[in-house]
């Protein structure tokens, strides 16, 4: 009795928002994450010259056209871009073996192996980016100067996906501990194969943390900065570094409207993740 009046007494999360004290902080948590946001979404329209000009002077959408005729910052764009689905890719595939490898097998040492896999979460980026500029440098890769693209985005691919790969396959293995055995056993003894196991039961389960997955990785791609800037060569420029060496100088419009681009395009597959995630759900059940 006692156990059952505590569960009809236990708050559900929506009615701790009644107290005053939780509203302040979620609306100014809310404030420090997106009032920077939004205000350099706004300013990506001000008329001025100079992009970090808090005064008003008028709506335009010249610096977007500016921001696209620059051919320097459109190469660093292209540059991310096919970094990031490269990496989203790999590090999809290997986190996809990787979190199966340590769900369904037990082998000597797995405590090890599950920590090396977590070991690029947990430490500093900026370690990261000196071990993989050394470990390049160590092999000769350092300060690639190939002309040839995208032989000279070798370096910064592998490094995003070394860090990468470890999120996509905590996600998937999350994923993984709701699955039902049952369902795989009772297809094997119906004559199924292996592969056809994978493909028919394993993955359609797994739809929902490959594509959760695969967003986290290409948004960590997308704005890395650190590791970038420590494994890029001289011919290697992404929008993130592109637009550190221009910030140096000024904060100009464009990279505002750049910004604001980058911001979009990850809104739009956030929203897409999503909806594509509960349409999934909506089906499996």
């Amino acid at each position: 009795m006692a156990n059952a009046k505590r569960i009809r007494d236990k708050k559900k999360p929506f009615e701790y928002s009644k107290k005053w004290s939780l509203r302040s902080v979620f609306f100014l948590a809310t404030l420090f994450l997106y009032v920077p946001i939004v205000v350099l979404i706004i300013f990506s329209f001000n008329n001025s010259r100079r992009g970090g000009n808090v005064i008003w002077k008028g709506f335009t959408t010249k610096y977007y056209g500016k921001a696209f005729n620059n051919d320097d910052l459109m190469l660093a764009f292209g540059n991310t871009l096919t970094i990031a689905v490269v990496a989203t890719v790999v590090s999809v595939i290997l986190g996809t073996c990787t979190a199966i490898l340590l769900w369904r097998f037990r082998f000597p040492f797995k405590p090890l192996v599950e920590g090396l896999v977590s070991l690029p979460i947990v430490i500093p980026e900026i370690c990261m980016g000196v071990s993989l500029a050394l470990f390049f440098s160590a092999i000769g890769w350092l300060g690639n100067t190939s002309d040839i693209w995208p032989f000279n985005l070798i370096n910064v691919t592998i490094a995003h996906i070394t860090f990468c790969f470890p999120f996509a396959a905590m996600v998937i293995r999350a994923r993984l501990h709701s699955f039902n055995r049952e369902m795989e056993e009772a297809a094997r003894d119906l004559g199924a194969t292996e592969y056809q196991v994978f493909k028919d039961i394993l993955i359609p389960h797994l739809k929902p943390g490959l594509v959760a997955g695969a967003l986290l990785s290409f948004t960590l791609s997308l704005d890395d900065f650190i590791v970038t800037f420590f494994t890029s060569g001289p011919n290697t420029v992404t929008l993130p570094v592109k637009i550190y060496s221009m910030v140096r100088f000024s904060v100009t419009p464009e990279i505002n409207a750049a910004s604001t681009v980058v911001i979009a395009l990850t809104l739009v597959l956030t929203v897409f993740a999503l909806r594509f995630q509960s349409k999934d759900n909506t089906q499996l059940q």
